[in-house]
Parts: structure tokens; C-alpha cells; sequence
């Protein structure tokens, strides 16, 4: 095992409290529960062999909660080994910025792996930018079909196993797919953008409030898998043609507006938003196939990434878009643990990471 074992955490502290939660029945994520899964996530890592971790600072007092946590863990003398933890020095934004600049900070740091506690936002943003570096996923966000709703607790010991390569990346991790957008002509010629559920071709002209919470709005949706079990706008393919992530194909359907005359199609009930099953019509639905371009069909309106609008598309822009596999890499975290556990390596990477503590 390496001396030192170095992972980022990037906890989004805006996560869980979007306007989803005035249009829907979603609670509100507090900012202490986000500072105690951190901690929680510490004590996982910590007792695998994970010596440092690099966090983001804030204005909302994730970091704030975390150092108060820090400072009783170190009074009391726990026997509980938490890793060193340090904050990335940067401006604060409050904005998308702050979460590309520290994991750009963050790989050059050159850590083993990056814990996420946000939604599917968060991890889009963080995918963006994280490379090969392989992503902790932990949901703290309003609709989440990528992140695992799972306990940081057992997340940090998978963590820990991937990031001291005791466990082979072939069975601790995950490829995943990816949505590409690009602008080939128009105002907005040369944007790309990327989703790792959704995209939405919505017929609201305005980004607004970001969230597609009106089944109206959605003209389109491209998708890279729809779990019969999901929530969001990935919901509404699981009710019609289950995908699954490991599918070498997504799906693309397309909706009837409910302001035309002779609405024709098949009706669907699907969960789009906590505590809201809403009806849409599907008028088509097909196989969208790993490689292929295909134009996107809209002249007026916005373009949303897994669930939020982003782009309002002006006057002769032309988009296409594209499904592949160079999504981030994820740990799987009940496989990491069933492969370590079935040959006793939490034992013996825990001996080891025991003997450096007691060395230090």
C-alpha cells in the first residue's frame, strides 16, 4: 500500500435546496447533515489507509461544521484514524466555477480518487473535469438517478480500497456513458456541453429557475439509461423501455405538446420529481445508439442537462448530439467490498494502515 494515499471531496453546499423543493414534496438537504456525511466519509477513509484529504471551502458553512467536527475529533483522542484534511486555497464564487477550479486543483494534487456528495448536477459538473480520476458518488441533491443514495460510512472503506489499489480497478470501477452536445452553427457555434442522464429539449424559452419540473415544457429527452426505479426526467423512459447502465445503447424519445389539437401518442405516468407522478404522451420512442450524431430538433426554447436548463437557443443555432462511453469512472462500492472482504483485504489493509498511524 502507498505511504501516502491522497482523495479530494467536493460536497456541494447548494445541493438539496433548489427550487424542486417548492415545486415538489422533496425535503430540504441541511448543510449539518452534508458536514457530518462528510465526517462519516472521513472515518471510512481513515481507518483504510487514507492519510490526506483536500476539501473546498465555503460560504454556507459545510466547511465551517467540518473544521468544528475536525477540531473535537482531535480533543477527544478518538481511537478513530481520520486522515489529514486540508482546504483548497481559491476564490469563492458560489458558483459552478468553484467546483471546476477545485477539482482541477485537485488532479494536480494528483489524488487517487474524488468523493462527490451532491446531485446529479454536482456530478456533472465534477465529471467535466475530473479526467481519469475515479469518482465516490453520494447523493445529497433533489433527483438523482447517477449519484448512490448509500452510507458515507461504507462508502469511505470502498473509497479507501480503490485509492490504496487493493482492490483492481477492473472490479472496483465503472465505466460510465455520457451524452455530448454540440453548436455546429449559430451564435453558439463551437459549445459543447455534456450529461451523464439526461437531455432535454424543453419548450420553455428561458433558463429561469434551471429545473424542467413542467411535463409541458418537454419536447425531447435523450438518455443514457431510465431505471424502472428512478426519479427525474430518466423516470419516464424506466416506465416505458428500461435501460440499463451497462446497456450499449440509451434511448430517445420524443413527447406531444398538450397545447396542439388531436394530442395522439401512448400516455405514461412517471415520478418526475419527489412526491409527483405527472402524465406526459410519448409519441416515439427508439434505441439511441453508442457513436451516432443525431441533429437536434429545435429551433426556439432551451436546452436542459440532466434537469436543469442551461442554453436558450437563439436564431440559426444547430445542435447535435451523441452518446458514448467516456463517462467518469465510478466505484462500485458493493462490489469493491464483496471482492475485499471474500479475500480478507479490509483486515490486512487495515493492519497496515494501523501500523503507519502508530509509526507517525
Amino acid at each position: 500500500m502507498p505511504s501516502s494515499i491522497t482523495v479530494g471531496v467536493i460536497a456541494n453546499p447548494a445541493s438539496g435546496r433548489d427550487i424542486r423543493r417548492l415545486t415538489s414534496y422533496a425535503s430540504v438537504f441541511p448543510t449539518a447533515e452534508k458536514a457530518n456525511m462528510v465526517v462519516r466519509l472521513l472515518a471510512g477513509l481513515g481507518m483504510l489507509g487514507v492519510n490526506r484529504v483536500l476539501c473546498l471551502r465555503d460560504r454556507t458553512g459545510v466547511a465551517a461544521l467540518l473544521l468544528r467536527a475536525l477540531d473535537t475529533h482531535d480533543a477527544v483522542a478518538s481511537r478513530q484514524r481520520w486522515p489529514e484534511v486540508e482546504f483548497i486555497d481559491q476564490p469563492i464564487t458560489d458558483s459552478v466555477a468553484d467546483t471546476h477550479a477545485g477539482v482541477a486543483a485537485m488532479r494536480e494534487a494528483g489524488v487517487e480518487l474524488i468523493a462527490v456528495l451532491g446531485g446529479d448536477g454536482t456530478h456533472r459538473a465534477v465529471a467535466s473535469q475530473c479526467g481519469r480520476v475515479p469518482l465516490l458518488t453520494l447523493s445529497t441533491g433533489t433527483n438523482n438517478a447517477f449519484p448512490d443514495l448509500r452510507e458515507a460510512t461504507v462508502a469511505g472503506l470502498a473509497g479507501a480500497l480503490v485509492a490504496a489499489g487493493a482492490v483492481p480497478p477492473e472490479v472496483a470501477l465503472t465505466r460510465n456513458k455520457r451524452l455530448i452536445v454540440r453548436c455546429i452553427d449559430g451564435p453558439n457555434c463551437g459549445r459543447e456541453e455534456i450529461a451523464l442522464v439526461d437531455v432535454c429539449v424543453s419548450r420553455q424559452r428561458f433558463v429561469g429557475a434551471r429545473a424542467v419540473s413542467d411535463p409541458a415544457d418537454i419536447a425531447e429527452l435523450f438518455l443514457t439509461f431510465a431505471a424502472p426505479d428512478g426519479i427525474g426526467l430518466s423516470s419516464i423512459g424506466g416506465a416505458w423501455a428500461p435501460v440499463e447502465r451497462t446497456a450499449s445503447h440509451g434511448l430517445h424519445l420524443r413527447f406531444a405538446n398538450p397545447g396542439e389539437s388531436g394530442e395522439t401518442g401512448v400516455p405514461l405516468l412517471a415520478p418526475i420529481a419527489p412526491g409527483r407522478v405527472e402524465r406526459v404522451v410519448m409519441r416515439a420512442c427508439e434505441r439511441f445508439e453508442i457513436g451516432a450524431w443525431r441533429p437536434l430538433d429545435a429551433e426556439h426554447g432551451t436546452l436542459a442537462f440532466d434537469g436543469e436548463r442551461e442554453i436558450e437557443l437563439q436564431r440559426g443555432d444547430r445542435y447535435e448530439v451523441a452518446l458514448d462511453w467516456e463517462g467518469p469512472l465510478t466505484v462500485d462500492v458493493e462490489r469493491t467490498l464483496r471482492y475485499a472482504v471474500s479475500r480478507q483485504l479490509v483486515r490486512d489493509v487495515a493492519v497496515v494502515a494501523n501500523g503507519v498511524m502508530h509509526q507517525k
